[in-house]
């Protein structure tokens, strides 16, 4: 059975049409498009409750390729000498395995996350990888508002150079990923048995679409072209008509991914591959677009639109194909994989747990909860299906919502449902923590001992 795995960084579950029904996640901005994905998804297991430990970018892939949690032991690094990756065990059973990507920090020197692949490829110029040397084309000045500051308008500098000679759709970053793919699996198809790990850095930041996808911003918009938004409370720097471009622009750049993914999924079906092969397709995590009042990622920013993403997975011939909401967590993954092939006793050293009786249709139960974080911050979010509670820092007040009645996580009920913040605090030990052994939790009486796992 062939293995192709399929991530989409910084891809928001809400922004897939199949997740949303094609609602508008924004006032004034159409619903994100995404036909391609949409069709896959009416084939595969579609998980609306698949979260990441720890974040962001690299962490998480440390979590998919090992099988192994991070929030409580690492923080942004390469894989080390003991780290048993994906392709290592999967080469070590015969697979020929490969890595496509254009996320620049795999390639930065000594993050051995390509070590074990018998294939990789890196296609140069994302964010700001320091590809060309040469000034931009381009004038800075149409990127960038007054509040931008000289940091940000380097880094923006830096990509437009690397990407001034882009002209043609294919030129774009997912195209490119994209085609190098299907070359690999039409020359490799005669092999018994292939992984594939493509890894899209977009829809990540900046947001510059192809000029045909550039159409969920306002037409009658005269300001800057925002294509990397800044940190921070996003009052702060950007007007409100700037803040709904800025949510246009990334709504084009998830679209002009679906897109790119049009051609990938055509050439898994003409060469069979939808027949013999596991496919799945994930992002590392969502963005924050303004929702809670900042851009971009953060220890602070612990609410769906952040944590929520597509997670889908085709069985061979699409069976079992169905919506779940199964709990798991990104370090399930490679168990699940090495499960599916009859080498589960290879995962009994992992962290993550098996979900095949979900991909077999056998249940919809998985994990009763899930914690998420950021290695370095103090905040986390516990969360099931029904509630999300966010530990705040000591002098901040700690939020509890319902994901059922309140998706978009604007009522604060942590007052209202005490027993629910302290069933959710009690489920994790400090061992997932950073910083303060106690904390409050505002609204309840008493300190969570965060060593005996309780409140009292």
């Amino acid at each position: 059975m062939n293995i192709i795995c399929i991530m989409l960084d910084s891809f928001r579950q809400d922004h897939v049409s199949i997740y949303n029904q094609n609602r508008a996640v924004f006032e004034r901005v159409p619903p994100c498009q995404t036909p391609n994905l949409d069709a896959f998804a009416k084939e595969a297991i579609v998980f609306h409750n698949a979260y990441p430990e720890a974040l962001p970018t690299i962490p998480v892939r440390t979590q998919f390729f090992t099988g192994q949690c991070t929030l409580p032991f690492r923080p942004w690094q390469p894989l080390t000498r003991e780290d048993i990756s994906i392709a290592e065990i999967l080469r070590s059973m015969g697979y020929i395995t490969a890595l496509i990507s254009d996320c620049y920090h795999y390639r930065a020197p000594g993050m051995n996350f390509h070590r074990g692949f018998h294939a990789y490829r890196w296609i140069r110029g994302q964010e700001y990888d320091p590809y060309t040397s040469h000034p931009p084309r381009r004038n800075v000045a149409d990127y960038v508002n007054q509040a931008y500051d000289q940091t940000w308008r380097e880094r923006i500098a830096q990509f437009l150079a690397n990407t001034d000679d882009f002209n043609q759709p294919e030129d774009w970053f997912a195209p490119k990923v994209v085609e190098e793919c299907v070359d690999w699996l039409k020359k490799n198809r005669s092999h018994k048995n292939i992984f594939l790990w493509m890894d899209s850095f977009d829809p990540h930041e900046p947001w510059d679409p192809p000029a045909q996808f550039d159409t969920y911003t306002d037409r009658a918009y005269q300001g800057k072209r925002l294509i990397m938004p800044m940190g921070g409370p996003a009052e702060k720097w950007a007007s409100p008509q700037e803040i709904r471009f800025i949510q246009g622009l990334y709504a084009g750049e998830a679209a002009s991914v679906d897109a790119a993914l049009g051609r990938l999924f055509s050439t898994l079906q003409e060469e069979g591959y939808y027949d013999d092969s596991v496919i799945v397709i994930t992002a590392d995590h969502g963005h924050p677009l303004g929702d809670h009042g900042k851009f971009l990622k953060g220890p602070d920013r612990m609410y769906s639109e952040l944590l929520k993403v597509p997670f889908m997975i085709r069985n061979p011939g699409g069976k079992n194909a169905r919506h779940t909401d199964a709990l798991v967590q990104f370090h399930d993954l490679l168990p699940t994989l090495l499960d599916l092939l009859g080498h589960s006793s290879t995962a009994n050293a992992m962290h993550g747990k098996s979900f095949l009786p979900v991909l077999r249709g056998d249940s919809d139960e998985h994990r009763p909860l899930i914690i998420s974080g950021f290695h370095e911050g103090i905040d986390r979010c516990i969360r099931d299906k029904t509630w999300s509670y966010i530990r705040r820092p000591a002098g901040e007040p700690d939020e509890l919502y319902n994901l059922q009645e309140d998706a978009k996580e604007k009522v604060n009920l942590i007052d209202r449902f005490p027993e629910e913040a302290r069933r959710l605090a009690g489920s994790f030990s400090a061992y997932f923590s950073r910083g303060a052994v106690q904390v409050e939790i505002k609204g309840i009486q008493g300190k969570y001992e965060l060593a005996s796992g309780g409140i009292h």
